[in-house]
């Protein structure tokens, strides 16, 4: 139980840090990351509805998604995935709160936003991903893809991210007739992002020890099922 609550916990924490990367990629005005990038459009389309509550809604449409292509294959535990739509969403709200007095001129000053989001952000995946208890929407539906089109899950992920940004610019030109909302520092966070989660997965330990968790916990299920 012990180690379950502890998963729980790093991912919750990861999915903070993951927000926070996010929004301060964003801060820095050169675009946000590709996950980020349609609900970020639509945000500054919308400016009733905040980034946090477009981010629940696209991500709301993602497991839809899921329902549709999975079928039978989506089991009643993956709706969890609503949790952590709720967690990721109110964490880019708050994240934006926190970081509301940040507003970089010069282009270095908004380069070193996104950069540091990037690492972050990187970060944050890297802590959400270990304890292996849920996924977030996005995520989840790279994962159907992979599975209904049984084509490897880097490959759908690469192709995914394209599509979000060639969906973000498309509506950036709809709603504003030239690019808003998505820029230099989205081709940035696609391409710089896996890079820092190799290197964090290389360099540190922590992720490992957060790994032992969830593999400690198999184990004892494992052992539980035998004696069974």
């Amino acid at each position: 139980m012990n180690h379950i609550v502890a998963r729980f916990a790093f991912f919750v924490l990861g999915v903070a840090i993951n927000s926070f990367g996010i929004v301060l990629i964003t801060v820095g005005n050169l675009g946000t990351s590709p996950i980020s990038s349609v609900p970020y459009v639509f945000s500054l389309a919308f400016p009733q509805l905040s980034f946090g509550m477009t981010t629940f809604i696209w991500n709301i449409l993602f497991i839809m998604i899921q329902v549709v292509l999975l079928r039978r294959r989506f089991k009643p535990s993956q709706f969890l995935q609503i949790i952590a739509n709720i967690l990721f969403s109110s964490a880019i709200d708050v994240s934006s709160a926190i970081l509301w007095f940040l507003d970089p001129q010069a282009l270095w000053e908004r380069l070193l936003c996104v950069v540091l989001g990037c690492l972050i952000l990187a970060f944050g995946i890297v802590i959400e991903v270990a304890p292996n208890v849920i996924v977030v929407p996005g995520e989840g539906l790279v994962r159907a893809l992979s599975i209904v089109t049984k084509v490897r899950y880097g490959t759908v992920k690469v192709a995914f991210d394209v599509t979000l940004m060639v969906i973000a610019t498309i509506c950036s030109f709809i709603f504003f007739g030239r690019l808003n909302g998505i820029g230099i520092g989205t081709i940035i966070s696609a391409i710089i992002v896996g890079l820092f989660i190799n290197a964090i997965n290389k360099l540190f330990r922590f992720p490992d020890h957060i790994r032992a968790l969830a593999l400690s916990h198999d184990d004892h299920r494992e052992t539980v099922t035998v004696s069974k």
